[in-house]
């Protein structure tokens, strides 16, 4: 233990976390590795937790279902539980790449995209069923979170050793939730205090410069209480310019995190709270060309952050699941932007509560209901209460339906209401059907949400009296499992179609010179198949294919139009291979990106598709294991993402037409070091 202590000690102020931070660590390492538990009390602890310890997920429908193995035959089999379309992404599959944040950890996945929204700012953004993520609702721990301000550089706030879990679900969520899910829903699962004890740590660098570390651990107090600490801090500061444009093909980032989390797991009574800060600097621009250039064009951006939430519940009757619960969460989140002379600092704050009570009549038919509220104070203040039901029926693991209605009233749009339906129907084993209509709204926050657009000459226009986006999506699929021998393999295939009542539209088309956010007029929608195919195909060998087609088009200008700077599909092929006693792991990842329309402007009309290629290599130890791997492999980037970087004062410069990777291959090693009590 005294080795852990020196190296943990000296490495979280080596980090810039502090002696504070590095003496808590050690502390928590020596009080967790010194406490000690009888069998029995393990086992009546397990079972005192079994509703919310780490070795479990829930689903839509409120089942647990096991957390998601390595195997393909394990991801797959998820897809036949619970009621909704929904990716399990468990700690096994966060192994198979480097997983440094939320963004990277899509990278197996076929249903998620992830691209740069600019070639300056290092902005990444999602886009699910071909739409952009803002249309997705992001959780933590299931309470709505990372909205407005936060949206821009959300997937890079949730460090990759942090998550137990990341749960997908595509096309209408439920209503306990929302209303803001449109195209779906991401549910993130950090790790718990109150699971197995652990103390761990990630160190990565790759060959960018990029240096990150993670450290971990939880410790249980006694029988009912245990709290956790995660420490996360990162630094990127070498300018690089792979393609000599003048400008870094990455910002500067340095960023740094800290989490406090606490649970009490009582016979009735559950609480769980936590506490977490995060700080981050990025510079971009013409950043290492000072002296070569008089007037460089410089992107300064600072965010900090600041969360806490408190989830109580009370359950009055175990038999019938029957339970009362109280989710307190709140934010508070600053941003300074400098894009060259264009400066824009906002302030964020977020309060969200919610009550609930769930009950199950009997094995058939279970209610749901509850009220809640939620507050935004920002360049204008929003407060919208709300009040649900939901209704299940259920014949065993044959049928479900569910249904769900909530209320709303916004003090900006009035009251507005949310129906969303479900229905699984499993004939056989073999086959899981699985259908699913629902309405969403969102509220624009126009410039905290797409500031990264600053990152040009573009005149910003932004009409008067935006409406609350509002949209219906309908989804149908079928999963099936099917027995070869001593293998299975599993087929899934799906399709989702949102059309929209009320959109914001982004025009980049009708002026290159200028982007105006106005409202929709018009139709706009989306069409969305995909098929998959995984199976083990012999010992320790697994290997996953999705093809996915995706047409979106909106009303630009009176013409119904190819949505810009949108693949027309996706192809993704992963392989694993972990033969033998499980000592050594290997993935492979193979993208296929298709081409898509670009904006009107002085540059090609399109642009075409292009592959991607990731790699990694794991040999795994007692308590620790090593990684070397590889991303965008291919060398594959767009050549000029930023155009007339020559001239960024002129009126042609525009770092957003960014349509593919910005940078080339890069090749990274790291160490995980892992203990859990068992």
């Amino acid at each position: 233990m005294s080795h852990k202590f020196v190296f943990l000690c000296t490495f979280a102020r080596t980090m810039n976390l502090g002696r504070i931070f590095g003496w808590l660590m050690a502390l928590l390492l020596m009080a967790t590795g010194a406490y000690g538990q009888s069998n029995a009390d393990r086992e009546r602890r397990v079972g005192e937790r079994s509703s919310e310890d780490s070795s479990t997920v829930r689903t839509l429908d409120g089942k647990q279902l096991q957390e998601v193995s390595v195997s393909a035959q394990g991801h797959r089999h998820a897809k036949t539980s619970g009621l909704g379309n929904t990716d399990y992404i468990g700690s096994g599959d966060l192994l198979r790449a480097a997983c440094c944040n939320l963004g990277e950890s899509f990278t197996t996945n076929p249903s998620v995209d992830v691209n740069y929204a600019d070639a300056a700012t290092g902005a990444q953004q999602i886009k699910l069923l071909g739409l952009s993520g803002t249309y997705v609702q992001m959780l933590t721990e299931n309470i709505p979170n990372y909205r407005g301000a936060a949206a821009p550089y959300s997937l890079g706030y949730i460090p990759g050793p942090w998550m137990q879990s990341i749960q997908v679900s595509k096309g209408a969520s439920s209503v306990k939730n929302g209303y803001e899910s449109i195209t779906g829903q991401i549910n993130v699962e950090f790790k718990k205090p109150q699971s197995t004890p652990f103390a761990d740590a990630n160190l990565f660098y790759n060959t960018k410069g990029k240096l990150e570390a993670n450290l971990g651990g939880n410790l249980h107090l006694n029988d009912r209480w245990s709290t956790a600490l995660l420490g996360h801090y990162e630094i990127l500061d070498k300018a690089h310019d792979g393609n000599g444009d003048g400008f870094v093909d990455m910002p500067k980032v340095r960023q740094g995190q800290l989490m406090n989390r606490w649970a009490y797991m009582g016979d009735n009574y559950k609480f769980q709270a936590a506490v977490k800060g995060l700080k981050e600097h990025r510079e971009g621009g013409q950043i290492g060309h000072h002296d070569m250039i008089t007037h460089p064009y410089l992107i300064d951006i600072t965010n900090e952050r600041y969360e806490a939430f408190a989830k109580n519940a009370y359950i009055f009757d175990h038999e019938h699941g029957s339970n009362i619960a109280l989710i307190l969460s709140g934010s508070l989140h600053h941003q300074n932007t400098l894009y060259g002379n264009k400066q824009y600092n906002t302030d964020q704050r977020n309060g969200y509560a919610s009550l609930m009570f769930e009950t199950d009549f009997n094995e058939h038919n279970s209610l749901s209901t509850g009220i809640s509220l939620n507050h935004d104070h920002f360049d204008f203040d929003e407060t919208v209460p709300g009040v649900y039901a939901q209704y299940t029926f259920k014949v065993g693991e044959q049928f479900t339906l569910m249904g769900g209605l909530r209320w709303d009233h916004s003090n900006i749009y009035g009251s507005f209401v949310t129906p969303r339906m479900h229905l699984k129907y499993s004939p056989s084993d073999i086959v899981t059907l699985r259908g699913s209509i629902g309405k969403g709204y969102r509220t624009n926050h126009v410039m905290a949400e797409y500031n990264y657009l600053l990152a040009s000459s573009r005149q910003i226009i932004i009409d008067d009296d935006l409406d609350q986006e509002e949209a219906w999506n309908y989804g149908v699929s079928a999963a099936f499992s099917i027995r070869i021998g001593e293998r299975k393999l599993e087929l899934s295939t799906e399709y989702y179609y949102t059309t929209f009542l009320h959109q914001l539209l982004i025009d980049m088309d009708s002026n290159p010179h200028a982007v105006h956010f106005t409202n929709l007029v018009g139709d706009s929608y989306s069409h969305t198949w995909q098929a998959e195919a995984a199976s083990e195909l012999f010992e320790g060998f697994t290997l996953t294919a999705t093809y996915r087609r995706t047409n979106v088009k909106t009303t630009i200008g009176g013409v119904l139009r190819e949505k810009p700077l949108t693949n027309k599909y996706k192809g993704l092929i992963t392989a694993q291979y972990k033969p033998g006693l499980g000592k050594w792991q290997f993935d492979a990842t193979l993208q296929l990106n298709g081409g898509g329309r670009m904006p009107d402007g002085d540059w090609d009309s399109r642009y075409k598709g292009y592959e991607q290629l990731n790699a990694q290599v794991t040999r795994f130890f007692r308590h620790w294991s090593i990684y070397a791997g590889g991303e965008n492999i291919t060398g594959r980037r767009q050549r000029h993402p930023i155009i007339a970087a020559d001239d960024p004062w002129g009126p042609k410069f525009d770092a957003t037409m960014v349509w593919g990777p910005v940078h080339g291959a890069i090749y990274y090693i790291g160490i995980r070091i892992n203990w859990n009590k068992i």
